[in-house]
C-alpha cells in the first residue's frame, strides 16, 4: 500500500479534501494522510460539509504539522497549494517522490454561502479527477521518477 501525504500550507481545506477522496476511492491501494507546513489548527467546517454532501466521513480529520509524519514511511508527498509547493519539504522526504497539484484555497473565497459552497465543490472536483487519474496509474511497477513525472503533469492540466 503506498502511503501518500497530501501537504497544503494549513492543512484546513484542499489538503484534507484530497486526504479523503484518496482513501475513499484508493480502494486500499493508497493510505492517504494530510499535513502543513503551518497549520490552522483546526478543519475548515466547509470542506467537512462539502464531504458531507458527497458521502464521505467527516470524521477524524485534524489540521497537523507535517513533522508528525517523520517516522510514517511515507511513499509521496503532493503539494496542493502554491505556497506549500514553494517551502522546503522537510529533509525526512528528501527521497520521496514529490508532486504538485496546486489549487485556488477556497476558504479565502468571500460571499454568500452559495458562492463558498461553489469554490469548495470546484475544488473538490479538481482534486476527485485529479485522484482518478491517480488512480488509473500503474503506480506498483512505476519507479519514483516516474510516478512524480506522471503525477505532475496531472497537476498540471487545467482540464480539470
Amino acid at each position: 500500500m503506498l502511503k501518500i501525504l497530501i501537504l497544503c500550507t494549513g492543512n484546513s481545506c484542499r489538503s484534507v479534501l484530497g486526504e479523503a477522496l484518496i482513501n475513499h476511492l484508493g480502494d486500499g491501494r493508497f493510505q492517504a494522510f494530510s499535513a502543513g507546513s503551518h497549520p490552522t489548527g483546526q478543519v475548515n467546517p466547509n470542506a467537512l460539509a462539502t464531504l458531507a454532501r458527497h458521502g464521505l466521513p467527516i470524521e477524524g480529520y485534524s489540521s497537523q504539522s507535517w513533522d508528525d509524519f517523520e517516522n510514517s514511511g511515507i511513499d509521496l508527498a503532493i503539494t496542493v497549494c502554491d505556497s506549500a509547493a514553494g517551502e522546503a519539504c522537510p529533509i525526512y522526504l528528501n527521497n520521496t517522490a514529490r508532486a504538485h497539484w496546486g489549487l485556488p484555497d477556497p476558504a479565502h473565497v468571500t460571499g454568500s454561502l452559495d458562492v463558498i459552497e461553489s469554490a469548495f465543490e470546484a475544488t473538490y472536483a479538481a482534486l476527485e479527477s485529479r485522484v482518478q487519474q491517480l488512480l488509473a496509474l500503474p503506480v506498483e511497477t512505476m519507479s519514483s521518477a516516474d510516478l512524480a513525472e506522471a503525477l505532475n503533469k496531472i497537476g498540471a492540466d487545467r482540464n480539470d
